[in-house]
């Protein structure tokens, strides 16, 4: 496969996770998708190393923090994005009303968390890496995202905005008796 066709593939198969990545790094939505072209061009623009990576995944991923990063460090003084955008003509059917409330909960916990720790879960659970990709990503022993991972779990676990997510509280059956025995 040439240069750009094996680039090309690359990208139609990253963009969704690469913007959802960015997306629960902080990001919104618009700036996600900006995040994530930058990173793809920077991917394109040194795609004979992206490709011969052993890790093809941390490796992009680490530009993707890295670009998140750099754009957060300079100011912008350009266009700013309109507050609302002009209402679109076509007709929505679906509401998703839960999938927002959600999707507030999830980033409100998320934002409980320090920045690494919030690193680390959304490289391991919303990005799909596996530890010790997460680890290469980040440059820090496996040993250290494991703990982080449990470390931030369990402040979740904890954090009241994802109390309305967890299913009502079920009590346990107990077994019924059976023939002969005794209480």
């Amino acid at each position: 496969m040439d240069h750009d066709a094996d680039y090309a593939a690359y990208v139609r198969e990253s963009w969704s996770t690469l913007v959802r990545s960015a997306v629960f790094l902080g990001c919104p939505l618009h700036e996600a998708e900006d995040l994530a072209q930058t990173t793809l061009v920077r991917c394109y623009t040194a795609w004979p190393t992206v490709a011969a990576a052993d890790n093809r995944a941390a490796y992009v991923y680490r530009m993707l923090l890295n670009c998140l990063r750099d754009s957060k460090r300079r100011r912008w003084w350009g266009e700013r994005p309109a507050e609302r955008l002009p209402e679109s003509r076509t007709t929505v059917v679906r509401d998703d009303t839960a999938d927002v409330d959600t999707a507030d909960a999830v980033h409100r916990a998320l934002a409980g968390l320090t920045k690494i720790n919030r690193d680390v879960v959304v490289l391991r659970y919303f990005t799909g890496l596996s530890e010790q990709q997460t680890a290469e990503v980040l440059g820090v022993p496996a040993g250290t995202v494991k703990s982080r991972l449990s470390r931030s779990l369990a402040q979740l676990a904890r954090d009241a905005h994802l109390a309305d997510l967890r299913p009502e509280f079920q009590p346990t059956l107990q077994p019924e008796p059976t023939e002969g025995a005794t209480s």
